[in-house]
């Protein structure tokens, strides 16, 4: 279990965040632009990728600064809440970073914010951090179900227990917690890949996708979108591998594609690991120049492979708001009721009326030291 505490204004990210958006697009290399490629093959023609570094953060201030208003002068004292995610990723230290810097916003204690990442990425350890929880008197949490079925019942126990669940970065739908999302809308973020995926592969292509689950509503939305994305033109799906979360069986399923299929020439990596994963397998083929890799997240790795032109984009949310807005709805529900809290989160929602979004966007090579000037004003560069 991790107990830290670091210390960002929200207000110098929320800047920096506009800033961003108000720039729009920009425009870099496709996955054409490698270095130390072993590549005999012929480089593919350079393609110019559009990217944007665009969030729901006006929005989110908003509702941030609602929340806090409400909970003014009342007593927090009560307020027991954690952030459970589904593996210890460095995409979730964002999250983590968000999360303890809401509580510290809040005044609510650190003894009263816990954050846990399963180690592995287990579901018997997410579960055993729930039970823990539980028995510790917990009034609130986040999570990101490793199995979003197996969750349903404890998740009905707990809420009836009065005990507030609050479903980020994948939506539990069938659950009591389907009626509140806080994370990407993962379809957009599939499609915003494919888009990105049929843009460097001019149209035509086979493509493999890799994934840590095939069952996760995050999981099945992005791969949703991302093969929408690809309809009416000449590239293809190949295969679809669960990787179980594990970067290792990500990077060995990769190599067997590529040695197994030549004519694969684009993957798409759905978790955070994925990308860096899929770059080394790529790496280690000696075909850097020919095989163009669409990823989601912004690993340091991802960001390194970004840089080197491995990867030619990747698809981008905010885990850090994740984490922050999500310690002030938990601490509102515990403290003003679900009822009061659902009326001031309502006009912050998605057309579905159930999906709060943290943003999404796309990094590329020309957008990335903006990326990583957002990253350091927030903390987890």
């Amino acid at each position: 279990m991790l107990r830290t505490r670091r210390s960002r204004t929200l207000a110098v990210s929320t800047a920096v965040l506009l800033s961003l958006a108000a720039t729009g697009c920009s425009k870099s290399a496709g996955g054409s632009d490698t270095a130390g490629s072993g590549s005999s093959a012929k480089a593919a023609a350079p393609i110019t990728l559009a990217g944007s570094v665009t969030f729901n953060q006006a929005n989110l201030a908003k509702l941030d600064a609602a929340l806090k208003s409400a909970l003014a002068g009342k007593d927090l004292s009560k307020v027991d809440i954690a952030m459970v995610v589904n593996v210890a990723a460095d995409y979730w230290k964002a999250g983590q970073v968000g999360f303890l810097k809401g509580c510290s916003d809040l005044g609510i204690a650190k003894s009263k914010c816990t954050y846990f990442a399963p180690p592995n990425g287990k579901l018997t350890e997410q579960n055993s951090e729930l039970e823990t929880l539980r028995s510790q008197g917990v009034t609130g949490y986040s999570i990101s179900a490793i199995d979003p079925t197996s969750a349903a019942g404890t998740i009905h126990t707990d809420v009836q227990k009065g005990i507030s669940v609050l479903a980020i970065d994948s939506p539990l739908p069938g659950t009591d917690a389907a009626s509140l999302y806080l994370g990407t809308p993962n379809y957009t973020a599939g499609f915003q890949a494919g888009t990105a995926m049929k843009q460097v592969l001019g149209g035509k292509g086979k493509v493999a996708i890799l994934v840590g689950s095939l069952t996760a509503s995050n999981a099945t939305q992005r791969i949703a979108g991302f093969e929408a994305a690809l309809k009416g033109t000449k590239i293809t799906v190949a295969q679809k591998v669960n990787d179980d979360l594990q970067a290792s069986t990500a990077t060995s399923d990769a190599e067997t594609i590529l040695a197994n299929n030549p004519d694969v020439n684009g993957l798409y990596g759905v978790y955070s690991y994925d990308g860096p994963a899929l770059a080394q397998a790529v790496t280690s083929a000696g075909k850097t120049a020919s095989v163009h890799i669409v990823s989601d997240d912004s690993d340091a790795q991802t960001l390194k492979f970004i840089k080197s032109g491995v990867i030619s984009g990747t698809v981008v949310q905010m885990p850090y708001q994740q984490g922050y807005t999500g310690a002030y709805i938990l601490a509102a529900e515990k403290v003003l009721g679900k009822d009061k809290t659902m009326a001031l989160v309502k006009p912050y929602l998605e057309k579905d009326g159930s999906t709060l979004s943290s943003g999404v966007g796309l990094v590329t090579k020309s957008d990335l030291g903006a990326y990583q000037s957002l990253e350091s004003q927030l903390g987890i560069g």
